[in-house]
């Protein structure tokens, strides 16, 4: 068997590894597996192989792996929309009575209609709430 096809081989396989590992630590051995099988292909001897495996593998390991542990360790998405206001703090405008359908609170400036969280709750304009939930355009609430 000749040696470009052993390199290329060994390329495939580590790739194949790297996609059931995914930690990329093996993928700039398979970049370097594939140098090393374009040199062979091209006619050159296994000691100049070896030299572009260990080449390529390096500046692979110094380009690559920054690249993907950054990705790796990205913070949690942000929240947006509906989802952001949840957990913010507002006040009541108007007296939150869920038995007379009443409500509202300025929540990131903006007036929200609001119903109590608690069902029995009535809570008074000028109170500090926190959002629980949000329904629609209704901002579910409750006294801090």
């Amino acid at each position: 068997m000749d040696a470009w096809v052993i390199w290329l081989l060994a390329a495939v396989a580590l790739a194949a590894a790297e996609v059931v590992n995914t930690s990329f630590f093996l993928f700039p051995f398979s970049i370097g597996a594939a140098g090393a099988a374009l040199v062979a292909l091209a006619g050159a001897g296994t000691p100049i192989a070896v030299i572009v495996f260990a080449v390529l593998t390096a500046v692979s390991f110094g380009i690559v792996r920054p690249i993907a542990r950054r990705h790796l360790s990205q913070p949690p998405a942000l929240r947006t929309g509906t989802a952001a206001l949840i957990g913010k703090r507002a006040i009541v405008l108007e007296r939150i009575a869920d038995d007379e359908g009443v409500g509202c609170v300025r929540l990131d400036g903006e007036i929200w209609t609001a119903r109590s969280y608690d069902d029995d709750a009535v809570i008074e304009p000028g109170t500090r709430v926190h959002v629980m939930e949000i329904r629609g355009a209704t901002a579910l609430v409750a006294d801090e």
